[in-house]
Order: C-alpha cells, then structure tokens, then sequence
C-alpha cells in the first residue's frame, strides 16, 4: 500500500511576506513568490515583456474603460491551501479595487491575470501550471498566458475553485484571433505579438 503524504509548505506565510517586504525594499532585480508553498524569485522582466504586457492592457482598456490594469508589484492572496502570494504580470481590475489593501490584496473581484513567459528554467511550472492553479482557486475569471517560446496566447475561464483549475482554454498561435469572455469581453488580435515572440 502507497501511503500519500502532503508537501509541507518552506515556511509559513507570515514568514514569507516579511522576507518578500525586505527583498522587495533591498532588490530591484527581483521580487518574491509564494506558490503552492514554495518560495519562487521572479526576475525583472525585459522590454518586450513589458511591451506585451502593455499591449494586452491597453486592448482590454478600449473595451472595457472602467477597469485598469495594475503591475506586477501588486501582489494578490492566491491559493487558499497554503496562503499562496503571486505577482502577476498583469491583473485587470475595477479602478480603484486594491485601495487601501497593501502589498498583498485579496483577489475578489479581479477580472483577469496575465502573464508572459520568462527565459528562464522555471517558466514552464511557474506560468504553465503553478500560477494557473492558483488563480483558479482564488476565482479569478480569467487566466491568459502570452508564451514566447511556444508563439502562442492562451486563455482560460470557467475556474473549478475546488479542484484549483480552469476548465476551459483555447491556444492559438500569435497572429490569429482570441477572444477573452466575460468579464472581460474583448477581442485580441494577436499579429502584433510577433514582434516580441
């Protein structure tokens, strides 16, 4: 008989939030992650991701005027096993949602979180599975992923906050349609991400 056992989280979230506060004051090269009980060091991002970033906001801010699309220093309380933090690239909000919350906010009532992949070795757990995850199970509506190394633009809706995933995604290629539902409501027309990919 295979006994299961539960990875213990590194530390326990006060802990981290103090240690992300102090890094986050002494570091501008990085900033800290807390997800699925890991400590994760996210880099600065390099000007095309920044670009990308911009460019999926401004297109969500067209059509949807009363929301705004705050940085990726905003952390959100993600995951409610294990008190999960993440810093989204992107997170498309009400204006106004996280007055008053502090460097991490509760994530009721985000629209979307968006994030481009990195170069780096933990991207493909980091933004491909971990952080989906994690929105999932906060509730957030709407996950879009802009992957450079694949040339593609996913994105997910229908969050099972339960079992911690979306439960649908379409992928398409950069240069082709998507559409991001509701609460989002837009339409991207991906052919300008292939200047960054």
């Amino acid at each position: 008989m295979t006994v299961m056992t539960e990875r213990r989280a590194q530390m326990p979230v006060a802990e981290f939030e103090q240690l992300a506060h102090l890094v986050g004051k002494e570091s501008e090269s990085v900033r800290l992650e807390f997800i699925d009980g890991r400590i994760g060091a996210k880099g600065m991002p390099d000007g095309d991701h920044n670009e990308i970033v911009r460019w999926v906001a401004r297109r969500c801010m067209q059509h949807r005027p009363d929301v705004w699309r705050y940085s990726g220093d905003q952390g959100l309380k993600v995951e409610r096993y294990r008190g999960g933090r993440a810093r989204p690239d992107g997170t498309l909000a009400p204006d106004g949602l996280f007055a008053g919350q502090g460097e991490w906010a509760d994530p009721q009532g985000v629209l979307m979180t968006v994030e481009v992949t990195s170069y780096d070795a933990d991207t493909h757990r980091r933004d491909r599975e971990d952080k989906p995850a994690g929105y999932a199970a906060a509730g957030i509506p709407v996950y879009l992923l802009v992957d450079r190394e694949h040339g593609t633009v996913t994105v997910c809706s229908a969050p099972d906050r339960d079992k911690g995933e979306y439960t649908v995604t379409q992928t398409v290629r950069f240069g082709a349609s998507l559409v991001l539902p509701e609460p989002v409501g837009a339409v991207l027309e991906t052919a300008e991400l292939k200047r960054f990919g």
